[in-house]
């Protein structure tokens, strides 16, 4: 990726720009300012995670169709958030809520098997073309499951994880994601840092990090952990990263992360969480053309109810079969969530579906790319199916490290806000990308693109 010389900023005008727009966003949301103040005295930061919120207060949302969403103050946006990524769908999708609606009548809840989750397992297994399928209720549950599986098909403890990825919220993968540069260590012996307090050390101390896009390394800290007698049970890897905004795989990584683990002997995981469903049919295996050991989806897999999957080969999935390993849940499989699963995946994200995420991306990226070079703003567009964004960064990004360099955290704030006062609802933060939907439109697209074009006029007058 070739990126052009770029115009150097005026920091005081990125500065002046980002307090004029914060103004605007908080005199357009009184009524979200509001119900913090009201939400705080109950909820723990006035949010239910802790990726929800924002100073002065988090954005509201009171409802949302198709591609669009309105907050409490009743400003409608474009939705290019979808629930960090959870919603390719669109919102209130006919086909869903009508699945969904004909469950409610049947009943919402037995902890028993039912005919839809037998569907959707099928139709995994025809779009990954991976064998073995167990459901769960979120992509946090879904690598915890995947890990305890590796672990126990090989009888070790070592986790390896690529640096800067988050795979969820349990402790064994809350490791080494985003941390200070300075704290990383050397790229061939990374630190193992806990994400937040809470975490202890000895835990983190089984999950070894390495970079992205550089398998060099990774077989040379693989190979020291088998000389230490720290075998590791498991690679868990986003086969895309979707944590950095979007960075995508060199040409033959996968192929020799792949060929690596089976030689040594290493189950391969493949977080698909915000892959999944999203970059094709059948994720990045499809997309990429790499198979691994286990996989795991969540997010988008649910078409807006809560539910994840872990999937993998009959070998891996023996530990399960025989009952040496307890993957279990009482609400694993519920039923509304599987009528959801099964109406998405055979209604709503169709060949036609993807041929239309795929076509609204290319105009995206060209646009946006567009808007990149005619002002000589420092970045580029890179995205790939449904995820994509602009990374604002004079070099292309590979890795944590070079994120963590050069990726300029003050010009995402901004594009943001600018976003959020011209009706399009985006992520939050530096790492975050979009998510098209199959409710989007050209014209959506045109409009991310006229506010994108719009902050770059300003940046650059």
């Amino acid at each position: 990726m070739s990126i052009q010389a770029t115009a150097e900023l005026d920091r005081a005008r990125i500065a002046e720009l980002t307090e004029r727009e914060q103004r605007r966003l908080d005199e357009s949301t009184p009524g979200s300012s509001a119900m913090f103040e009201r939400a705080r005295r109950a909820l723990a930061g006035g949010v239910a995670s802790a990726y929800q919120q924002r100073q002065p207060w988090p954005i509201y949302l009171e409802r949302g169709v198709g591609s669009r969403v309105w907050d409490v103050d009743g400003n409608e946006r474009i939705d290019f958030h979808n629930a960090f990524g959870s919603m390719p769908q669109g919102h209130a999708h006919p086909a869903i809520t009508k699945a969904v609606r004909e469950r409610l009548e049947l009943g919402t809840h037995f902890a028993a098997p039912t005919e839809d989750s037998v569907a959707v397992a099928e139709e995994l297994t025809r779009r990954f073309g991976i064998p073995r399928w167990r459901f769960v209720n979120s992509g946090s549950e879904a690598t915890m499951d995947a890990i305890r599986i590796a672990r126990a098909q090989t009888g070790r403890e070592t986790i390896v994880k690529i640096f800067g990825s988050y795979h969820g919220h349990h402790d064994y993968v809350m490791v080494s994601i985003g941390v200070p540069y300075d704290e990383i260590g050397d790229r061939e012996d990374y630190a193992s840092l806990p994400y937040g307090a809470g975490i202890p050390q000895s835990v983190a101390d089984l999950t070894v990090p390495v970079p992205f896009n550089d398998a060099g390394a990774m077989e040379r800290r693989i190979e020291r952990l088998f000389e230490e007698g720290r075998q590791p049970a498991c690679v868990i890897m986003e086969p895309a990263m979707m944590n950095l905004g979007v960075v995508l795989p060199e040409p033959g990584y996968l192929e020799a992360v792949r060929e690596l683990t089976k030689r040594l002997g290493v189950v391969l995981i493949f977080d698909e969480v915000k892959t999944g469903l999203c970059v094709a049919a059948g994720g990045a295996v499809e997309r990429f053309g790499v198979t691994p050991d286990l996989i795991t989806l969540a997010k988008a897999l649910g078409g807006g109810l809560s539910a994840g999957a872990i999937g993998g080969t009959e070998e891996a999935f023996e530990v399960v079969e025989s009952g040496k390993v307890y993957q279990v849940g009482t609400f694993n499989g519920n039923p509304l969530a599987m009528a959801a699963a099964r109406a998405s995946l055979t209604e709503v994200l169709t060949p036609d579906a993807y041929e239309h995420l795929d076509s609204l991306e290319e105009r995206l990226l060209r646009g946006c790319q567009d808007v990149i070079d005619r002002h000589g703003l420092p970045g580029y567009s890179v995205g790939i199916g449904a995820k994509g964004c602009v990374t604002f960064s004079p070099e292309p990004i590979v890795d944590y490290e070079s994120f963590k360099v050069h990726q300029d955290e003050a010009l995402a704030d901004l594009a943001w806000l600018y976003n959020m006062n011209r009706r399009i609802y985006m992520t939050p933060g530096r790492e975050e990308e979009w998510t098209l939907t199959v409710a989007h439109t050209q014209e959506d697209c045109d409009a991310f693109v006229a506010s994108f074009e719009e902050m770059a006029a300003d940046l650059t007058a």
